[in-house]
């Protein structure tokens, strides 16, 4: 199957470890998997993974360092991180986000599920870098960021300043769930109060604005949104 990615996956749990190594294996994928925060940094060190999958609650050097070590640093930042979290753990999970991790899954997690998050955060990387003023498409939709327009099957679409920039930041990487914090750095302007509850109602009305294609962007519970991959 030609070059297969590498991916580490740090799990201080050798059951849960395990288990993930081994559906990322039978998929094709070049899994590695380590115990400690300070094992995943000197690994990435001496060779860059395609994708990290990161425990965030670690012994020693917990996820949350490793993964602000690894974003603050030009030679690893563009590594995709997908989280493994407890489901009680949604304050971990906004962190993550803010501190750049890309995705997460919530333990315990379905085998189908992990291996599809894979997919999508490595078919994203290869889609990178994002051109901040050419068109995108998605879904029959649109966007144009120079022009801020919007069109959806040739129809045009009246969106707010706002609007614009929350539909656009959504879009351009379908699949990533963005925090409300995230939504409101992506706006500059000042044509509302931006706060949490201001992005819901902003995002209320542009889902009417889409019609059909509303549905598109997905509420992710006590997080925030994502565009529908």
């Amino acid at each position: 199957m030609g070059f297969r990615k590498r991916i580490l996956v740090v799990e201080d749990e050798e059951d849960i470890l395990e288990l993930v190594r081994y559906n990322l294996a039978k998929e094709g994928y070049d899994v590695h998997g380590v115990q400690s925060g300070e094992d995943a940094l000197k690994k990435i060190k001496i060779s860059l993974p395609d994708l990290l999958i990161l425990d965030l609650r670690l012994p020693g050097l917990d996820g949350f360092e490793v993964c602000k070590t690894l974003k603050s640093d030009p030679k690893s930042k563009s590594i995709p991180i997908i989280m493994l979290t407890a489901k009680a753990e949604e304050a971990d999970i906004v962190t993550g986000l803010e501190l750049g991790a890309e995705d997460y899954i919530t333990k315990p997690f379905s085998p189908k599920v992990l291996v599809a998050r894979v997919r999508t955060a490595l078919r994203r990387k290869a889609n990178e870098p994002i051109d901040e003023t050419t068109p995108i498409k998605v879904h029959d939709i649109l966007i144009h960021p120079g022009r801020h327009e919007v069109s959806m099957k040739g129809k045009s679409i009246d969106l707010s300043f706002s609007e614009f920039r929350i539909l656009w930041c959504l879009a351009k990487r379908p699949g990533w769930v963005f925090t409300r914090d995230q939504i409101i750095d992506s706006i500059h302007g000042a044509d509302y109060a931006v706060t949490d509850r201001s992005i819901d109602v902003q995002v209320a009305g542009l889902r009417k604005k889409l019609g059909s294609h509303g549905k598109l962007i997905e509420t992710v519970r006590s997080i925030g949104y994502r565009f529908k991959d």
